[in-house]
């Protein structure tokens, strides 16, 4: 059976379902969930479809009333370079410590540099077929790479989305390497990011009650991944996810996201949306920072659901070395524990903890708890 049809016999009950051999189907046609799109398929295949379990135990959704009452931080960085930092690292605090989520205005990313970046990673999503296909592997090493779901083999359902993934860092990255349609603009929101992942790292250290470049040197900013996701229009929102829930493998992460909005945020086991603000980016803790911070800051659960418009385009930059090789472990900051607060965190290193990650796959579980001490 053709990929694209593939949902279009669930009201059946089909005598085979070769759920390796769809997904193996799918993986080499190498045009993500974009090219099954372009086919103008109207179901949704059956290697997205939440499985029935899922869907009958639900998620938790917040109501009306919790999204009035609660909302996303927003700070404003205006008065950072005039040296007024004590409200914005209250504000950094609060938000680190209660949300682990926050939006950042006046961060000094001109908005031209925001909208060409959104602008080109749409554009790399929409070249034609067999130019995207250059870039399709799941070689784990390779820096620059196009494809649909990371853990395509080993979740229970396929996300509708697709993704350009960049190694930016900490080795300089060849600037041939990146395609030419987002070349120049990826560049510079890079270099942009990166200044911007600094003040945070600043913001976040004093946050903590440390010195303002100790997470610096724990290399936390050492090397960033930028992931362009290309969220395509489905035509059956309710029965998939664009992404499931999951945490972040990285120190922090910061998300451009266009107008369409989907990103929602769990807190306090309520599905709390995270609304497109023009102009602001979106910051959240990773796992890494969790762990470093022994349970100090929060790296939560988040998920975008799909939805009839599209495509949604975003951009993550993943503060993290990632796949870098270093000697380095990490567990919690010794200056942050005491009788009272005991580590809650065995060490690891980043190359075990994103092993462990990728082999789990989004499988709505935090990584965090397989580093856990006995308590």
């Amino acid at each position: 059976m053709d990929i694209a049809d593939a949902g279009k016999s669930r009201t059946g009950t089909p005598t085979t379902y070769d759920r390796f051999q769809e997904l193996k189907t799918f993986d080499e046609c190498k045009s993500g969930v974009k090219g099954l799109v372009d086919t103008g398929i109207t179901h949704v295949p059956r290697i997205f479809l939440r499985p029935p379990e899922d869907l009958a135990a639900g998620n938790p959704v917040s109501g009306e009333q919790a999204q009035t009452q609660f909302k996303i931080p927003v700070i404003d960085f205006k008065d950072i370079a005039a040296g007024d930092r004590s409200g914005i690292v209250a504000g950094v605090r609060h938000a680190a410590e209660s949300v682990g989520f926050f939006q950042v205005v006046n961060h000094g990313i001109p908005m031209n540099v925001l909208e060409e970046m959104v602008s080109t990673a749409r554009g790399f999503h929409e070249l034609p077929q067999e130019v995207k296909a250059e870039y399709y592997t799941r070689e784990l090493m390779k820096k620059v790479k196009y494809g649909s779901n990371f853990d395509l083999y080993k979740s229970k359902y396929a996300n509708w989305r697709d993704t350009l993934f960049c190694v930016m860092g900490p080795e300089p990255l060849d600037p041939q390497e990146l395609p030419s349609i987002c070349r120049d603009e990826t560049l510079e929101y890079s270099r942009q990011i990166q200044v911007l992942g600094k003040h945070l790292f600043h913001l976040l250290s004093e946050a903590l009650g440390l010195n303002h470049d100790h997470l610096e040197g724990m290399d936390c900013r050492k090397g960033h991944l930028i992931l362009s996701h290309y969220y395509p229009a489905c035509p059956e929102p309710e029965l998939t996810m664009g992404t499931t829930r999951h945490s972040d493998p990285d120190f922090l992460t910061i998300l451009l996201q266009d107008y369409i909005g989907g990103l929602q945020v769990l807190s306090q086991n309520e599905w709390i949306d995270v609304p497109p603000v023009p102009g602001a980016l979106v910051v959240n803790i990773g796992d890494l920072l969790q762990l470093i911070s022994n349970d100090k800051f929060k790296s939560v659960e988040h998920r975008v659901i799909a939805n009839h418009r599209g495509p949604r385009i975003s951009v993550a930059c993943f503060f993290t070395p990632h796949l870098y090789p270093t000697t380095r472990v990490y567990g919690p900051i010794k200056e942050l524990l005491s009788q009272n607060n005991p580590p809650v965190y065995r060490e690891t290193s980043l190359k075990d903890f994103i092993a462990y990650y990728y082999n789990k796959g989004l499988d709505g579980k935090s990584a965090l708890a397989h580093f856990k001490l006995l308590q």
